[in-house]
């Protein structure tokens, strides 16, 4: 028993993470500063790792030059319209399966069907339907984010407390109330969560969608640098992948924290 009018400490945020930033620079930086020694020093072949310092003057070449917004333009494009198309409707088709009883026998047999197959041994056939130009491209990408956000979103429907449903029952509000004040906000941690599979899955699927007929982007570009075996330009190119990652990441961070304030 603590002493009268002494103060117990709080003991409740133990699990509550907080923010290091400059933990993930730190990081960052020791690595690119290792690499750059060990290929200097000779330790790591010239061979197998180009010296960072020439991966970031290649980087000023390609900005100087535009070819670094003209293979990005087209990138960010598909990525956006592609990863756009399958989140919504896998979004859609997740609360469905969650909230109808029907709709849940029909579709999550298929959709664990369709779940396993790689999206991009699909991509020959992808091409024959929808042509060798750009509808391909998006619908490699929708489909691919599309799998991976049904089930998320099908989890996370089906996970929410059912004695918060029932309350909100007791108190008469409507189907409609139930799903916005009650499943959404319980559901939405997990949803978000599948997102962030999704979109580095949409990344994945647009390098390989422009390995195969396109003449900018960024999958192009990496796959002219390998096949002239120029590291600085594949390695530029596997960094831009890198970076659009983490502003993907940090993007659904800054959704988490608008939408899920009420879990601090």
């Amino acid at each position: 028993m603590p002493e009268p009018g002494r103060q117990v400490a709080f003991r409740g945020g133990g699990f509550a993470p907080t923010p290091r930033r400059w933990v993930g620079f730190a990081v960052f930086a020791a690595l690119i500063l290792l690499a750059e020694w060990g290929t200097r020093s000779g330790v790591i072949s010239a061979l197998t790792l180009p010296r960072p310092s020439d991966v970031i003057l290649t980087f000023q070449e390609l900005y100087a030059s535009g070819l670094l917004f003209k293979h990005l333009g087209p990138s960010l494009s598909r990525l956006v319209i592609g990863a756009v198309l399958g989140v919504t409707v896998g979004i859609g088709v997740g609360l469905m399966m969650g909230l109808f009883s029907y709709i849940r026998a029909g579709l999550v047999p298929l959709v664990a069907a369709i779940f396993p197959i790689p999206k991009i041994a699909l991509l020959p056939l992808f091409v024959i339907w929808f042509g060798i130009d750009e509808g391909s491209k998006y619908a490699l990408i929708a489909f691919g984010t599309f799998t991976p956000t049904v089930v998320a979103t099908y989890a996370a429907v089906d996970n929410v407390d059912r004695t918060l449903i029932r309350m909100g029952q007791s108190f008469g509000l409507s189907w409609v109330s139930i799903l916005r004040k009650i499943v959404l906000p319980g559901a939405m941690p997990g949803i978000l969560a599948g997102l962030r599979i999704s979109l580095a899955i949409a990344i994945i699927l647009l390098v390989a969608a422009e390995m195969l007929g396109a003449e900018y982007g960024i999958g192009a570009y990496i796959l002219e640098a390998g096949a002239l075996y120029d590291l600085e330009r594949l390695f530029a190119g596997v960094v831009i992948l890198s970076v659009l990652g983490v502003l993907v990441s940090a993007l659904i961070g800054l959704i988490e924290k608008h939408l899920l304030g009420w879990r601090s």
